[in-house]
């Protein structure tokens, strides 16, 4: 058994495993009114622009779905096309987007970006929209997309005063909402953390201009152009020649574990980043790279690239920094050490869920 640490060489390195923090959103109930507490992480930006006098409640149309199967072998997936048609060539007129603002079908979903909230149905399945009524303002409405032709805005605020009635955490709703409201409210957490975080130009200070229906912003003052930032970061499924897989817990998780991840660095290949990481963490040479899929994870902004590789060596070599524990996994030790409660899965709407789903149906 062995131990396992961030990057050795720089303190408070940018490794990370993802999904392992806090329990498996299911076991979160999403479905009682928010603002039922406090929430010490709620700042400034989370006051609504515009109060519940100036939005209507409407049915979502977004799709009926509810949430998939609590068992291993239905983790959410990004392989198949967006319904989500996001319309770049219009988001430049300057008469079509308040068009689609001002029709009957438009919906509108508010999102606490602070604390990633927003509003859903009782059960935590259906998102809850507003039609827009208010006038239209390029700064604080943004077009997310159109799907069967009915526009999707997002905005700045405060469900809990705007749309009255149970919210969640986007990270919580993952599992439980269908595939379009997923991606609607993944989008609109992505897009409205930009915005709150991005405001001022970076070359020269000047507060920027919202473009392209706010999917792009525009210094003023120097005509920089800057986009949605996003930064990607590699997650890798470890096996040995006996198809055992390495899964690895920080010191704060208790005893959850998950796969091995960490940001890519300027200037390296994804590839080069799952070499390094892994070396960095473990300690451990890889062997047959090979890409797996991807997951956007806007917590705040970052696009995981999940990979899998074959390790030359088995041997850890950890010096028990961040990262407390490593150790290689058989199917039936993972499985029994999950029974009695010594170890605790990745929650399961995370691209580490999937990962490590896969490799127990022997599809890695």
């Amino acid at each position: 058994m062995g131990r396992v640490v961030r990057s050795r060489d720089r303190p408070g390195g940018r490794g990370l495993l993802l999904g392992a923090r806090g329990s498996d959103p299911r076991a979160v109930p999403v479905g009682v009114p928010a603002g039922a507490g406090t929430d010490p992480h709620r700042g400034a930006g989370s006051s609504s622009r515009g109060g519940a006098s100036s939005l209507r409640p409407v049915t979502d149309t977004a799709g009926t779905a509810g949430p998939p199967a609590y068992d291993w072998s239905a983790p959410p997936e990004w392989a198949t096309p967006s319904r989500l048609i996001r319309v770049e060539e219009h988001q430049t007129s300057n008469e079509w987007v308040p068009k689609l603002w001002q029709s009957p079908d438009a919906r509108l979903l508010i999102v606490d970006a602070t604390r990633g909230v927003v509003p859903v149905d009782e059960r935590g399945e259906r998102l809850r929209f507003v039609a827009p009524v208010e006038e239209y303002d390029s700064a604080r409405h943004y077009l997310l997309g159109t799907v069967d032709a009915v526009p999707y805005f997002v905005m700045l605020g405060d469900p809990d005063e705007s749309v009255p009635g149970p919210s969640g955490t986007v990270r919580q709703l993952t599992v439980s909402l269908d595939d379009l409201d997923r991606e609607i409210a993944i989008t609109a957490v992505a897009l409205i953390n930009w915005h709150r975080n991005e405001s001022f130009c970076g070359r020269c200070g000047t507060t920027s201009e919202v473009r392209k229906a706010g999917f792009m912003r525009v210094c003023p003052n120097c005509g920089n152009e800057y986009f949605p930032r996003t930064d990607p970061a590699v997650i890798v499924a470890i096996l040995d020649d006996e198809d055992r897989l390495l899964l690895g817990s920080q010191a704060d998780w208790g005893n959850r574990v998950s796969v091995f991840a960490g940001f890519v660095e300027a200037g390296e290949s994804a590839e080069q980043a799952v070499h390094r990481e892994i070396a960095e963490e473990v300690g451990l040479s890889l062997r047959d790279i090979r890409y797996y899929g991807s997951q956007p994870w806007p917590f705040p902004r970052s696009l995981m690239l999940g990979f899998v590789a074959r390790a030359a060596g088995t041997e850890i070599n950890i010096d028990n920094a961040e990262i407390s524990y490593a150790d290689w996994f058989t199917r039936d030790r993972l499985a029994r050490d999950m029974a009695d409660g010594t170890i605790a899965r990745p929650s399961s709407n995370s691209i580490a869920f999937r990962l490590i789903t896969a490799w127990r149906q022997g599809r890695l």
